[in-house]
């Protein structure tokens, strides 16, 4: 049942009747597949993505590179869990290349970003570096494109 979980990845809003007419199957099949999927912890949640330049919400999201010193016996797994604990923490991943873990997380401001990095992120013994980079437009995410923005006009006359 790939196609039903695709399918619930790329709109998770579609009802079963729908789902079942996409896959080709039952509706109570639908149901119960769902129903399996969430007891398995396959599917982890339903997420809408929203656009929140358009309702003018003054968020920042910063994507955070970390190396870690990993741990004798737990690699990366626990230091991760440290940093994913925390609140602000949108999601964390382990990597491959310059650094270890990129983390990404929101905030109201940068103060409050910076504040998260100088004072609980690199606090934990394990974390040996950051680099914090600030995300200053979105186009994609989920696979979801962002509408362009009405293009403003200059503000600068010389009178």
């Amino acid at each position: 049942m790939e196609k039903l979980l695709q399918l619930l990845e790329s709109d998770c809003s579609l009802s079963t009747k729908q789902l079942a007419a996409l896959v080709g199957t039952s509706e109570e099949k639908v149901k119960e597949d769902v129903a399996q999927y969430e007891r398995d912890r396959v599917i982890l949640g339903y997420k809408a993505v929203i656009d929140w330049d358009a309702v003018n919400r003054e968020d920042v999201t910063a994507l955070i590179e970390v190396k870690v010193e990993p741990q004798r016996g737990n690699g990366f797994d626990r230091v991760a869990e440290r940093i994913y604990q925390y609140e602000e923490v949108e999601s964390c991943y382990l990597m491959s290349g310059d650094f270890d873990m990129t983390v990404i997380l929101s905030g109201k401001t940068l103060r409050e970003v910076a504040l998260f990095v100088s004072q609980k992120l690199s606090a934990i013994e394990e974390v040996k570096a950051t680099a914090t980079h600030f995300i200053l437009k979105k186009y994609k995410e989920n696979h979801l494109i962002f509408p362009k923005q009405e293009k403003q006009e200059e503000g600068f006359y010389f009178v």
